[in-house]
Formats: C-alpha cells, sequence, structure tokens
C-alpha cells in the first residue's frame, strides 16, 4: 500500500474532523465533538494554535497526528500529541508508526525535551503500540480536566 505522511493543508480540516469524530465515538464519547471545520482552520491556520501531519492514501486522509506546544516546569520546551488517529479500516498497516515518527521528527527539529499524550487505560491495543515504539505509559498519573461548565462554576464561587 502506498501512502504520504505530509503536513495538514486548510482544505483538509473536513477529512481531519471526520477522524476527530470517528475517535470520539470508539472512545464512547461521539456526542461530545464541538469543534467545527471553521475552527479547525483558523486555530490551526490562522493562529497556529496546532500543527497537523495527516497520512494519506489514495487521495483519501485516512490518518492524522495532532499536536501543539506546551512548557514543562522540569523539562522545559515539550510538545502534547492531542491525537493520532488511524481510520479503523487502515489499522495495522504501518500508518500510526508512520504518524508517529512525523511526531517525534517533528519534535527533535524543535528541540523539546518531552513529548507527552493519554491513552485510555481500555485501550489496549494503543498502549502496547505505544510501548512498542518506547513510549512510557505513565499509569500512576490521573488526568484531570475542568469543562466550560466547571469553569463557570468554580468561578461563581470565587
Amino acid at each position: 500500500m502506498e501512502y504520504s505522511i505530509r503536513d495538514a493543508q486548510v482544505g483538509d480540516m473536513e477529512q481531519v474532523l471526520g477522524l476527530i469524530k470517528q475517535l470520539a465515538a470508539f472512545e464512547k464519547e461521539g456526542d461530545a465533538v464541538e469543534v467545527t471545520v471553521a475552527d479547525l482552520q483558523r486555530d490551526g491556520f490562522e493562529k497556529r494554535l496546532f500543527h497537523c501531519f495527516v497520512a494519506e492514501v489514495a487521495g483519501a486522509i485516512v490518518g492524522i497526528a495532532l499536536v501543539y506546544p506546551r512548557y514543562s516546569t522540569w523539562k522545559g520546551p515539550v510538545i502534547h500529541l492531542e491525537d493520532l488517529i488511524v481510520a479503523e479500516e487502515m489499522r495495522g498497516k504501518g500508518l500510526g508508526n508512520a504518524l508517529l515518527h512525523k511526531v517525534v521528527s517533528y519534535g527533535k527539529v524543535l528541540g523539546v525535551k518531552r513529548i507527552c499524550w493519554e491513552v485510555l487505560d481500555w485501550n489496549e491495543p494503543a498502549i502496547k503500540f505505544y510501548e512498542k515504539q518506547g513510549a512510557r505509559v505513565m499509569r500512576d498519573w490521573d488526568v484531570v480536566q475542568m469543562d466550560a461548565n466547571g469553569m463557570a462554576a468554580f468561578l461563581k464561587e470565587v
């Protein structure tokens, strides 16, 4: 199978959003996606809040890796891998490895000290994949989030 890994373009965002929605459905959060194509276009290409790589096969985007900069008080500059998504029918063909390779190469060019991301504790295939690639899955850390409703409630109490 012939594929290419490249930087995403503005016109790719509709297909990128389709993959994001596929991931949300896989993670049993199908109704949670609020971002739109216009949001992705604005935030990725005007505001430059993230960088996205796409895996393309026969003109179709079948995988993405979306990263953005962070800062570690222990390490300095790092990047966060928000999502690495490969369409279900394309898994096991090397695309995930190629996308991760692109992310790690990008991080090296930027001079980051670490690349970090989360994986669901029940997603054993992804955990095994990441560990096989040399990543360390830190099972003693919990992800903490505060959504818009939580933020509003907190600010009312302060």
